[in-house]
């Protein structure tokens, strides 16, 4: 009886712990793993865009260095052992992303209702 109780409790509980992930991601907890994983990437993509490692940590600056770190040198590694070139950034550095088509296109707007006075 007493662990068939065990089981209950835990098969009801199973569905709460499912949802540890969206719920730390809405109260906006810090994931270690995540973090991580996203500096390593970070790192691989600028060793891989031919940028240096300081270039790296200036343009990414809530990353954490060490991930980036390995990132880049694993980016580096793996790029000396096939002999592959760098793939440089085709944007300016000081570029802004494109503005929606509606924004670059005035035209393309709703007309506004003009206000009563």
């Amino acid at each position: 009886m007493r662990n068939t109780l065990h089981t209950l409790l835990l098969l009801l509980a199973l569905p709460l712990a499912g949802g540890c992930d969206q719920l730390s991601e809405a109260l906006e907890i810090p994931n270690p793993k995540k973090a991580e994983a996203e500096g390593r990437a970070v790192g691989s993509a600028c060793r891989h865009a031919g940028r240096s490692l300081e270039d790296c940590y200036t343009l990414n600056p809530g990353a954490e260095k060490a991930a980036v770190f390995a990132g880049w040198r694993e980016m580096n590694d793996y790029m000396m052992e096939h002999k592959l070139e760098v793939v440089p950034s085709q944007l300016p550095v000081n570029s802004k992303p494109p503005a929606p088509a509606a924004a670059a296109n005035p035209a393309a707007q709703p007309a506004r209702p003009a206000a009563a006075h």
